[in-house]
Parts: C-alpha cells; sequence; structure tokens
C-alpha cells in the first residue's frame, strides 16, 4: 500500500476515518486533514479516476491483517498424501499388509492415500486385473476412506485416490 508523501497523484477522493467521503481534494489537502486527525493517509484505490485515499492508522491496519492470516492459518489442515504401491498379481498376504498401512494411514494419520499399481513388461495387457486390485482396496477401506478418484491409467501406472470420510460422512 501507498501511504503518505508517496502517493503521487494531485487529486485525491478522500474518505475520512469514519468511513464517510470527504471528496475530491488536492493531495496536500488530504495529508493535512489525515495531520490533524493524527492518522495516516493510505492509497486504496490507485487506478481510480481519481485515485481513492482513506485516512487510517495504518500500523494498526496491517497487525489486524497479520492477526487474522495467523487465525486463518491455524484454521487450516494441511492434508499429506500417502502412497501405497501395489503390483497387478500380489499374494492375499502382501495385499493385507498394504491394505493394514493404508486404512492406518486413513484413520490415525488423517491422510489421503494413492494407492498405485505399476505395470511392468507384458502386464500392461491385463488392466483389468490391475482395476480388479484397486476396486478391492478400495472395498475394503469402504467404511472409513471415500473414493476421490477412480482408478485411472497414466502412463504405465494405474492409480486411485482414496480420502478418510469425516464425522457425518460415516453416519
Amino acid at each position: 500500500m501507498i501511504l503518505n508523501d508517496r502517493i503521487r497523484a494531485r487529486e485525491v477522493r478522500l474518505i475520512n476515518e469514519k468511513g464517510q467521503q470527504v471528496g475530491v481534494m488536492t493531495k496536500n489537502e488530504a495529508l493535512r486533514h489525515a495531520d490533524d486527525a493524527g492518522l495516516d493517509l493510505v492509497l486504496i484505490s490507485p487506478n481510480a479516476k481519481p485515485p481513492v485515499a482513506r485516512i487510517m492508522d495504518y500500523g494498526k491496519y496491517r497487525f489486524q491483517q497479520q492477526k487474522k492470516m495467523k487465525e486463518s492459518r491455524k484454521k487450516s489442515k494441511a492434508v499429506s498424501v500417502k502412497e501405497i504401491r501395489l503390483s497387478p498379481t500380489i499374494e492375499g498376504n502382501d495385499f493385507d499388509t498394504k491394505l493394514k498401512h493404508a486404512r492406518k494411514f486413513l484413520t490415525k494419520e488423517r491422510a489421503k492415500v494413492r494407492v498405485s499399481i505399476r505395470f511392468r513388461g507384458r502386464a500392461i495387457t491385463h488392466k483389468d486385473l490391475g482395476r480388479d486390485v484397486l476396486e478391492k482396496m478400495a472395498d475394503a477401506t469402504s467404511d472409513i476412506a471415500s473414493v476421490i478418484s477412480r482408478p485411472k491409467m497414466e502412463g504405465r501406472s494405474m492409480f486411485l485416490m482414496l480420502a478418510p470420510k469425516s464425522e457425518k460422512d460415516k453416519k
């Protein structure tokens, strides 16, 4: 923001500290009004004709903005994505182990899980086997997870995204 003597416009539309429009005046008159009030003259809308300036306590305004930013950061949650790699020909015990890991990521860590299958060599011709394994994983975690994206191919890999269900989704 541009304030006080750094404002280059000759005329500004002035808004006083109470939020009322004073009118169009020269920059020096507006600065005088701000000095009389003991506050700063802040350019709010520099592209308007004439530019709009407001009388306010700029230090207090910045402090409130920082406080709002900090508050919004507190409320936001960082969502991590964990990846589990499977094979199209995975055996039962190996699948159960991977399923246990996926359930842990979804419940304890509240992380999204990306389940991927990498097709090697001629296995790419049997995409239906990979899709079946991914569908089996989605069904096995359906009580605690919802499917964000259905199985889809990207190059030689097939992916499935799972997200933990929220409390209202479980009901």
